[in-house]
């Protein structure tokens, strides 16, 4: 097996990354998404008419408290002390898009890329679930890590690393 493969042992077989002896840094991750929906739906989630509620407000919190769970829901996850976790929900003025951008802050040592996805991940299925009523044509796209600092790995920028939207 390769040896660039981290949760895998010898013989190829999943496996938790032993952590302990790295040294705690403050590590950060931004991750971002997108769900493309019909005018008149953005329209709605804009208005606030959806019978759900407040569209933007449930996604955030869902985004923040899936963070917060994301070593239950991803296997071989390091449970991690967040110090920050930021859900942003922005509705697109020139195009039928929700942009979800999600910031993950801790010190400690392993980093939260993973949390930052899970959050953007959940918070755009949320938004779905909250508006699927109106529009199962609705698609969640484009989730990916924008960046990350810390970590003996360094950081890491996307090419175009300005969030969408």
């Amino acid at each position: 097996m390769s040896s660039d493969l981290t949760h895998l042992d010898s013989a190829g077989a999943a496996r938790m990354v032993d952590v302990g002896d790295k040294p705690s840094t403050p590590r950060t991750a931004v991750a971002e998404g997108r769900i493309t929906m019909k005018p008149s739906t953005l329209d709605l989630i804009r208005s606030g008419s959806l019978k759900k509620g407040d569209v933007s407000a449930v996604a955030r919190i869902a985004g923040v408290m899936a963070a917060k769970r994301t070593s239950e829901l991803i296997p071989l996850c390091h449970p991690i002390a967040l110090t920050r976790i930021d859900v942003d929900i922005r509705l697109s003025d020139t195009e039928p898009v929700v942009y979800v951008t999600a910031e993950a802050r801790t010190v400690g040592q392993t980093g939260v890329e993973m949390e930052a996805l899970t959050a953007v991940s959940v918070a755009a299925l949320t938004i779905y679930d909250m508006a699927k009523a109106v529009d199962r044509e609705m698609r969640i796209e484009g989730i990916r890590l924008l960046s990350k600092t810390g970590g003996i790995h360094g950081d890491y920028h996307a090419g175009d690393t300005e969030p969408r939207g």
